[in-house]
């Protein structure tokens, strides 16, 4: 009989953790597929089979390593409406004494597995995940409620702490961020260089069958060879595969976006330079510092060929970015989860579901999503995420679809980005500007704009850009708000140079494409 059950969450599949350094037959540990977890929101299949199968392959090492271990799919979890109703149930059919936990990352499971645990006639305790760079109890040095926040600061703080391109104390080549040298688009003549992406083909046929089995409701394409890493052994090889074939040119070419390689037949477009390693490391089968170990290592034995711009913006967006928007989430909730600071209330368009838009940055970016149950971080800041900033969408709806459609979307991460970053929904704690932007942006960063049925250069026609009216809209909606930072006072100076005249058959425009917003 076992005396102590540990709970392990689908994110929660370290295998560095302190739990596994001893065996014992009194420790039971339970992995669980759950009807709550599937259907919380309404998940990309790709994402649900990838946590399902990784909770598995997890479930299988742990048992081959000596521990005793309880893996329960679908099947056996079906009359169990709750994760609390269904580990009451355990506890009573394994004569459990003792409960054990690792601290979620999200809010609403931990609130739940908390005020579980003061009911319980069994003792209780709870561990840190060791998994980030901070512990959970660090954050609150880092982090105050509604305070607002800047990722260089705290950056620039961690790299100091764990010594990471450092020398002597002073930042490694003697500035700290690289990103205005990070910000090249692809040519036609770059598309060729652009790495064929490491996938893999695991067999996810009996998860598929689960998930139509108990009526799942998922989104995206589902395949019975799911691409996605599900265990430390490919996390580790999408990881190499980054370092040698990605790295090289990732930084330059972090915020390029292109749909020229679909039109070649080929598939390297949606995974360009990026590392696709953020569903491996949210769930923990990779840790942060693993990541930026090999990085670094590669970078310093790549005789020149990965420069310091390179791997210092990989770092920025594991050591700061990462971090960051967790202390951010943990800082924050869950009043967070209800910040509309912008009172943005339009329903998202029916086209986010399948792509069918006119607009070709948008199309490619949502098909490219729905297909991978992916896009990289400009497609979701800038394509999606502005669209959905100046046409005023309700954050709730926005947040919704972030968190279901991308396979390394857990709400820690996922709402800062999305209710903070991009839709300023939080008024300003994690950036100091909307990020809203016309359709010059995405032409400068992309070559959408000349396969586009709308014109780029164009603002009030019936063929313009939709973005460049909207984007107007939104700023003069938002004077008041945005017209004294510096950051965009350059913008009102020149909507002010505007004749009236000009000025109204702008939002006049703005007006057509928010009323027909679902034809665009």
């Amino acid at each position: 009989m076992s005396k102590q059950l540990r709970l392990i969450l689908g994110d929660q599949l370290n295998a560095g953790h302190t739990w596994y350094k001893e065996k014992s037959d009194d420790v039971l540990y339970v992995v669980a597929e759950l009807h709550q977890e599937a259907s919380y929101t309404r998940h990309h299949v790709q994402k649900v089979c990838a946590f399902f199968a990784a909770m598995q392959a997890f479930a299988q090492a742990l048992e081959s390593a000596g521990h005793r271990v309880l893996h329960l799919t679908l099947d056996d979890t079906q009359d169990f409406a709750s994760l609390p109703e269904l580990l009451t149930h355990l506890f009573s059919e394994h004569n459990i004494s003792h409960f054990a936990y690792q601290l979620p990352d999200e809010y609403r499971l931990r609130t739940q597995l908390a005020q579980f645990c003061e009911s319980l006639s069994v003792t209780s305790s709870v561990y840190d995940t060791e998994h980030f760079y901070l512990a959970d109890e660090q954050l609150s040095r880092y982090f105050k409620r509604d305070k607002r926040h800047r990722l260089e600061h705290f950056y620039r703080k961690m790299r100091s702490e764990f010594n990471v391109l450092m020398v002597d104390g002073e930042p490694q080549g003697g500035q700290w961020n690289f990103d205005s040298d990070n910000r090249n688009k692809l040519k036609a003549a770059d598309l060729a260089d652009i790495p064929e992406p490491l996938v893999f083909a695991n067999d996810v046929t009996d998860i598929l069958a689960r998930l139509e089995r108990h009526q799942i409701k998922t989104i995206g394409q589902a395949d019975k060879q799911l691409l996605w890493p599900v265990n430390r052994v490919q996390a580790k090889d999408l990881l190499t595969f980054f370092c040698q074939h990605c790295l090289p040119s990732f930084g330059r070419f972090q915020d390029a976006m292109t749909g020229k390689l679909i039109e070649l037949g080929e598939d390297r477009g949606w995974s360009l330079y990026h590392s696709r390693l953020s569903f491996a490391i949210n769930a923990k089968m990779l840790s942060p510092k693993m990541v930026i170990d090999a990085a670094i290592a590669a970078f310093e034995q790549s005789q020149g060929t990965i420069s310091l711009a390179q791997i210092e913006g990989f770092v920025r967006q594991i050591i700061g970015w990462r971090e960051f928007v967790r202390g951010i989430y943990w800082a924050n909730m869950p009043q967070y989860a209800q910040l509309n600071h912008l009172q943005a209330k339009r329903a998202l368009p029916s086209w986010f579901w399948n792509g069918e838009t006119k607009m070709r940055c948008l199309s490619h970016a949502i098909t490219q999503s729905l297909t991978y149950a992916y896009a990289h971080h400009i497609q979701r800041l800038m394509v999606t995420g502005n669209f959905c900033l100046v046409a005023g969408i309700a954050p709730d709806e926005v947040d919704d679809w972030y968190l279901g459609i991308y396979i390394d979307a857990i709400e820690w991460v996922e709402m800062p980005n999305t209710r903070g970053m991009s839709q300023f929904a939080d008024g300003g704690i994690v950036g100091s500007k909307a990020y809203a932007a016309s359709g010059n942006y995405i032409k400068k960063m992309s070559d959408y704009c000349g396969d586009c049925a709308y014109k780029v250069t164009e603002t009030v026609t019936d063929s313009a850009c939709p973005l460049n009216a909207l984007y107007w809209h939104f700023m003069q909606q938002h004077h008041a708000q945005f017209a004294s930072n510096p950051r965009t006072k350059m913008v009102y100076s020149n909507w002010l140079k505007k004749s009236d005249e000009d000025k109204q058959a702008v939002l006049e425009r703005a007006r057509q494409v928010l009323e027909n917003i679902e034809q665009l």
